[in-house]
């Protein structure tokens, strides 16, 4: 008698660029489904960077979450860590007989976790490191071109150039194209929130002011008056590089809004073309036709 293979778990992943409304999606799809939050945001892991980070828990109400305020900000956290505590999240979630719903923008995040990567096992070569942290921005961009992995990387974010060249050089190529697959976990559905990039900069710009207003500003000068020094801000993503930037005195504070708005919807468009290149994204405009999908998909 042929064996029956067991039928794999099924999980849904929302996706999108900034301030397309993910988690207003998720948490809908959480109530209605029986879902947990699974967070595929890569600085909402971080303690202490809420506003900055667009964490907005109030809006979870009674719906559980994950990996959200899990790390330190002094520390650094990998895509490889990233992955075993989302297949931990997950594992838990479905032993209660919940849903696991992904929802976040950091693409490699959600694609570790769904198309199961295997990712490339490399130790810090302080060596390179120190090399490459004296080099100019120019310059690790040129390194990251020659690998051609410069489209897949913020290359405002020096940490995660350098690893990347690090990473790069090891394996002798670009790592995002070379790492092999495992056979996925899941069967996943993965929904993305469309919306036009002239559209998703009005969003991004009435955000970016109410994050001012919420007192974004302050929430920065803390971080720096708790230890967070103005280099590690600059690590952790535009908002709080351009605020720091401000608190140093190296931009007004005009500046300071004109960089974000314009340097935020640079990279949110950057996530829509990463995200179009991904197969397998249901893209939709409605709440209505994302629980549509999912009824669908859970009652295969």
């Amino acid at each position: 008698m042929a064996e029956v293979k067991e039928a794999k778990p099924k999980i849904i992943a929302v996706v999108g660029p900034t301030a397309c409304g993910k988690t207003q999606l998720a948490v809908k799809l959480a109530k209605k489904f029986q879902g947990e939050i699974v967070s595929a945001d890569s600085r909402q892991i971080y303690k202490g960077l809420d506003i900055g980070t667009g964490k907005d828990l109030a809006l979870y109400g009674d719906t559980p979450y994950h990996l959200i305020d899990i790390v330190k900000p002094t520390r650094k956290f990998s895509l490889a860590q990233y992955q075993k505590k989302a297949y931990k999240a997950i594992s838990t979630i479905l032993s209660n007989n919940k849903l696991p719903i992904m929802c976040g923008g950091a693409g490699l995040y959600v694609k570790a976790v769904v198309r199961g990567l295997q990712l490339p096992q490399v130790k810090p070569d302080q060596k390179l490191r120190k090399k490459l942290e004296k080099a100019t921005p120019e310059q690790r961009t040129a390194i990251l071109e020659k690998y051609q992995a410069a489209d897949q990387i913020d290359l405002k974010n020096p940490h995660r150039v350098i690893r990347a060249i690090e990473i790069c050089k090891a394996a002798g190529a670009n790592f995002f194209k070379t790492k092999t697959r495992k056979n996925p976990q899941y069967r996943t559905l993965q929904i993305g929130i469309k919306y036009s990039i002239d559209q998703i900069r009005a969003r991004i710009k009435t955000r970016v002011n109410q994050w001012l207003e919420q007192g974004l500003i302050s929430e920065v000068k803390q971080l720096h008056d708790h230890g967070l020094s103005f280099k590690r801000l600059e690590e952790l993503g535009l908002e709080y590089r351009y605020v720091s930037y401000f608190l140093d005195n190296k931009f007004d504070y005009q500046t300071m809004v004109d960089k974000l708005i314009t340097g935020t919807g640079q990279y949110a468009k950057k996530q829509i073309t990463w995200f179009k290149k991904q197969k397998g994204i249901y893209w939709i405009k409605s709440p209505d036709k994302a629980e549509e999908l999912v009824e669908q998909f859970l009652q295969k």
